[in-house]
């Protein structure tokens, strides 16, 4: 099973690890399943968020996310949405996490989606106001 998420990821906290295990859960590595991030490139997160962010860089984003076991593939993008991307790999799989609407979830017209239960409390624009 291929499964894809897609986002920023700027400061890894609980909410991401926790989407990132459950599309790992989805994808039974097992069985020869995988889990593919799409990766916002630095300037499609300033384009999103604003001028003071990302805070740390693609290649530093990339690594981290790299670096856990639940990610098998990280790929950055630099346009606004990750359909094109979603398109060329074929997942049979998008996970989003629960601030989204799965009608709203760019390429729910390609896939099956799952939206992950949000984690309160749990996120990088509130975590950086604090």
């Amino acid at each position: 099973m291929k499964v894809f998420t897609n986002g920023c990821f700027d400061i890894l906290h609980r909410g991401h690890l926790e989407l990132l295990k459950y599309c790992d859960s989805m994808a039974c590595p097992a069985m020869g399943g995988y889990v593919t991030v799409g990766l916002n490139s630095d300037e499609s997160v300033k384009k999103l968020k604003g001028t003071g962010r990302p805070i740390n860089n693609q290649k530093d984003r990339k690594f981290h996310l790299e670096s856990l076991k639940f990610v098998h593939k990280v790929i950055i993008f630099n346009e606004e949405t990750p359909y094109e991307l979603i398109k060329s790999i074929e997942p049979d799989i998008i996970v989003k996490g629960g601030d989204y609407k799965k009608e709203d979830v760019v390429g729910q017209d390609l896939c099956k989606v799952l939206i992950f239960k949000y984690l309160k409390g749990y996120s990088t624009t509130n975590l950086l106001k604090e």
